[in-house]
């Protein structure tokens, strides 16, 4: 399971003040902030972490197990920004992004929103194109890839897995029956990209179930949602981009589950830029959280 260190600072305040006030008090938040932050936690890792009580939060078995993978992170921490030159908090200047449109759409608007209000002297810019990004011809200074590429001057991080499922709206479902098995989409339309324009073989869902005709295609994830969302069939979706498109659900979930993970991609050049490094710290972390949310609410 994937988490952020944020997650992990409140926890480990949580755990170390036994309350939600005294964590609150420590951290300037309100107590009632840090208690849903620690539900999320808690239904991320399918775990109890505290258990509570009119005398205070106190550590469970999987809560202590987590304290000291916690405290191990904020030592580490510690020693990756030791010796670092000053400089201000705030980033600034323009910083532009390169992304498929899935995660540009439906995940980078309210990560990138949450970055530039605590830096209001940068300038982001997110460019949604269904292709790869070729970084040493400096058309982006950063992007994300749903698979890692094996060749150039990259330094290449993983983000976080994601997952799809089928999907189908509503209206489309009441009018064709249930679907029980995967016989039972032969005659069914389905919604997919076009064939000859998938730019990464991870994209190419539907061939991994087994299905070739296409009869409602686009070369966009979000494209494809909204013909699933108009009743025009059944496709692949990301489970992020559920939450946003009401009268959409998963169908043969237990039959047919897919994961696929986001990268980093940046040039090698960029290793030592501390301002690039910081916004790609703070990308990382917000697509994590923001991945992990949002499949708890589909």
């Amino acid at each position: 399971m994937q988490t952020n260190w944020d997650d992990l600072r409140l926890f480990l305040a949580v755990a170390r003040e036994e309350s939600l006030s005294g964590a609150g008090k420590r951290l300037r938040l309100d107590p009632a902030t840090v208690g849903r932050r620690m539900a999320r936690l808690e239904t991320a890792l399918q775990a109890a972490l505290f258990v509570k009580s009119p005398q205070g939060y106190t550590l469970t078995d999987a809560g202590a197990a987590l304290l000291a993978r916690s405290e191990a992170a904020e030592q580490a921490m510690r020693v990756a920004v030791a010796g670092l030159p000053a400089q201000g908090e705030q980033l600034h200047g323009q910083i532009r992004i390169g992304a498929p449109d899935g995660c540009a759409n439906y995940l980078l608007p309210q990560v990138c929103a949450a970055i530039a209000d605590d830096n209001p002297e940068l300038d982001i810019q997110i460019v949604a194109l269904p292709r790869v990004f070729n970084l040493s011809r400096r058309e982006a200074d950063m992007a994300i890839a749903v698979s890692a590429p094996g060749a150039g001057r990259l330094v290449v991080q993983k983000i976080t897995d994601y997952r799809l499922h089928l999907a189908a709206g509503e209206s489309y479902l009441a009018g064709h029956g249930p679907v029980k098995t995967l016989d039972d989409l032969r005659g069914l339309r389905l919604v997919g990209y076009i064939p000859d324009m998938i730019f990464d073989r991870e994209l190419d869902y539907l061939a991994d179930i087994g299905m070739a005709r296409v009869p409602l295609a686009s070369n966009s994830a979000s494209v494809q949602v909204n013909l699933i969302r108009q009743g025009g069939g059944i496709g692949v979706a990301h489970d992020f981009s559920l939450p946003a498109t009401p009268g959409v659900r998963r169908v043969l979930t237990d039959v047919v589950s897919l994961t696929r993970s986001f990268w980093l991609i940046r040039h090698a050049d960029d290793q030592r830029n501390a301002r690039l490094t910081r916004f790609a710290e703070s990308l990382s972390a917000g697509l994590r959280a923001e991945v992990a949310r949002l499949e708890a609410q589909a």
